[in-house]
């Protein structure tokens, strides 16, 4: 077990915890066959981009790789060890020749029903690293493919990252160990409404809008589905006086809880454009650039769309880019009004979830200027 020390400038030595990644083996890096078990190289495959991105993470991070891995019956009839580790072992070489290397490889052979303790969920394996003063668990991730992998974390007290669920990925787990999660909150408080926003940008679309308007709601639903955003907003607003100040609070409270969700911004892509839909054609295009603007190119014959006053729609919209300090560009035209208004928003939509894209392999601010 080891710790990080670093000197400070005042001769005071700060000791930071070391940080793991408990990493499981079958489906998480070698593709797991039908019959689950690999006892043969006809039988390997690793799982893609697992070289590049776990090199990524070992070159860049300082977490150390914990190899934890159930091998159902490993010794016994069922499973030979002279079918195991010849292909283990090529597995770790195959692995240390991409400069990836675990510090640890630990390896259970109970059958399920043993129900022993040594087995993941259970901590067995793991115990001597909850028991290490110098051991960051709270900061410590395991990685995996199943349920158990997620219990195993959340029984040693440390995050999970789960491959598959919720669009999980290496590359999407690189990201996030690198340039951390992109969540954000705003509590907006006035007279007049009482706005809660939480946004994932690196979400898988989740959505919990409630702001007393349905119309308003379906359209905010729109960018979390269509931007892969996980959204929540909730709105109590004087509903009694009108939908105004209602709508105009939500989209300051939702542009703050962008502009707070990007960070830096380094890394992203920054610009964002359109979308057709049915009669209509809808376009925005987006700038994260720091400098509010809108431009706003939109007519509606309809008073109200559901309960939502047309005229609103501009002000939502000029209100959001003002907050997030974005140059929000939008145009649309077509006869149905349902689908004008919608087609904005899935545009914009569209427009987010390119624009917040981050490449942490050219992790810089997209600006000439070294401001945004």
């Amino acid at each position: 077990m080891s710790c990080r020390v670093f000197p400070r400038q005042d001769n005071i030595l700060i000791i930071m915890k070391q940080r793991y990644l408990f990493i499981d083996r079958d489906g998480t890096l070698i593709e797991e066959p039908l019959d689950e078990q690999i006892d043969s190289f006809a039988k390997l495959k690793f799982v893609p981009t697992v070289f590049k991105n776990l090199g990524f993470i070992q070159r860049h991070l300082d977490f150390k790789l914990v190899m934890v891995t159930n091998q159902d019956g490993l010794g016994t009839h069922a499973f030979p060890e002279e079918d195991f580790w010849p292909v283990h072992h090529f597995i770790l070489d195959t692995l240390a020749g991409e400069g990836i290397t675990f510090d640890d490889v630990l390896i259970d052979r109970h059958f399920p029903e043993d129900n022993s303790p040594m087995r993941k969920p259970g901590i067995g394996m793991v115990e001597k690293y909850l028991r290490d003063d110098q051991a960051d668990i709270a900061n410590s991730y395991v990685i995996g493919d199943r349920e158990s992998d997620a219990l195993l974390a959340r029984n040693m007290g440390c995050k999970a990252l789960i491959l598959g669920k919720d669009g999980m990925t290496w590359d999407r787990i690189a990201e996030l160990l690198f340039a951390g999660e992109r969540i954000a909150e705003v509590h907006r408080v006035t007279k007049e409404t009482d706005v809660y926003v939480k946004l994932n940008l690196d979400g898988s679309g989740k959505c919990d809008v409630s702001t007393g308007i349905g119309f308003f709601d379906h359209m905010l639903e729109q960018i979390g589905h269509h931007g892969m955003i996980d959204i929540t907003v909730h709105t109590k607003g004087d509903l009694y006086v009108d939908e105004h100040h209602t709508i105009e609070d939500t989209g300051l409270a939702l542009g703050e809880c962008i502009l707070k969700a990007l960070g830096d911004k380094r890394g992203i892509e920054r610009y964002g454009f359109c979308l057709p839909m049915d009669d209509c054609l809808c376009q925005v295009a987006l700038d994260f650039g720091g400098r509010p603007w809108l431009v706003w190119d939109a007519e509606f014959k309809r008073e109200k769309i559901g309960e939502m006053p047309t005229e609103m729609f501009f002000h939502f919209f000029k209100s959001m880019s003002d907050a997030a300090k974005m140059n929000l560009n939008i145009k649309a035209e077509g006869t149905n009004e349902h689908h004008k208004i919608e087609g904005i928003f899935k545009a914009l939509a569209r427009s987010l979830k390119m624009a917040v894209r981050r490449d942490v392999n050219h992790f810089y601010l997209p600006s000439s200027k070294g401001v945004l």
